[in-house]
């Protein structure tokens, strides 16, 4: 199938800012907490996100036992009533189909889409993987391009044509720099979202290189919401106003190796999740870091309560 060959009036992924949940740990047992994860994805509802994404990579879900990812996501479909996109873990084809079965089985209807990462180069081998994966099971899937992750680097037209070939795909995650050029080309030649990640790093661009929104994690994803609110009302001059503020914190938690830490250690001392340990091999948080943090949390905080005061934001 060539790249202008794109279904028509196909199932896509409402646009907006899904976001990436963190999973929480306890103190030093790194013990799964249910309790802080449930107040996260309250939070994450009642600031108006259009979905969220559970057991993606920022939720350390390679980290987990098939028993606390299904923990998880039962706390998550009790917990609030959106939308969610639950990661798959697995790059070769029978794990990923059975973690397909068990979100399902723990999510039900509540389950929008699978995320499956690019797993090949080669856009053969990638759609007979994801061919084999929706026969299983019918899933509808949010394709992820995260060469960082999977370790795994498949060219745009290759992707396209992926894209193109399977209909129950709803969505493309787009994480391989330089993200702009890679979403200006699939958002042309796609009928489905194309959403940027990397923690907003490259929001303002990758809007304006056709992207529906935001599938990432962020300390004040209130911050991601209005961004796109703007974009969607009034267009770039009103969305870069409303990130410019947060942009020094998101390029804080964006550190290579340690951006994991640095994003829960964020969450922790905005009260949203009561601790911020990390399971290996994810690096801990850096001490050294905790001024700079300080100073990027007070900028944020006063941008948040100020926006608060205008015309509905946030």
């Amino acid at each position: 199938m060539t790249q202008s060959s794109a279904p028509k009036n196909r199932e896509s992924l409402p646009a907006g800012v899904w976001g990436v949940v963190a999973t929480p740990f306890h103190g030093s047992t790194l013990d799964v907490d249910l309790d802080s994860l449930a107040e996260l994805v309250e939070h994450y509802e009642s600031i108006g996100t259009t979905g969220l994404t559970v057991l993606g990579v920022f939720g350390e879900a390679a980290a987990l036992t098939a028993d606390e990812r299904r923990d998880v996501l039962e706390t998550v479909v009790e917990s609030t009533s959106l939308p969610l996109v639950v990661g798959i873990t697995a790059l070769a084809t029978r794990p990923a189909i059975q973690e397909v079965i068990a979100a399902q089985e723990a999510a039900g209807a509540r389950l929008a889409a699978v995320m499956v990462q690019a797993s090949s180069a080669a856009s053969e081998t990638l759609i007979a993987h994801l061919d084999a994966i929706h026969r299983a099971t019918g899933a509808r899937v949010v394709l992820q391009d995260y060469p960082l992750a999977s370790g795994v680097t498949i060219n745009t037209p290759a992707l396209i044509s992926v894209v193109n070939a399977c209909d129950y795909v709803v969505a493309v995650k787009a994480e391989a720099p330089p993200t702009s050029v890679a979403i200006a080309e699939l958002s042309a030649a796609v009928d489905v979202s194309v959403f940027g990640g990397l923690g907003g790093q490259g929001l303002l661009d990758e809007l304006l290189a056709g992207a529906a929104g935001a599938m990432t994690g962020f300390s004040y994803p209130e911050a991601l919401i209005s961004c796109i609110r703007a974009w969607q009302e009034e267009g770039y001059e009103a969305a870069h106003r409303e990130l410019l503020p947060f942009l020094p914190l998101i390029n804080f938690e964006q550190q290579a190796k340690v951006a994991l830490a640095i994003r829960k250690e964020c969450l922790r001392e905005r009260g949203l999740i009561k601790d911020s340990g990390v399971r290996a091999p994810a690096a801990g948080f850096p001490g050294s870091l905790r001024p700079g943090m300080g100073t990027h949390l007070r900028e944020a905080a006063r941008a948040l309560d100020a926006a608060k005061t205008t015309a509905g934001s946030f």
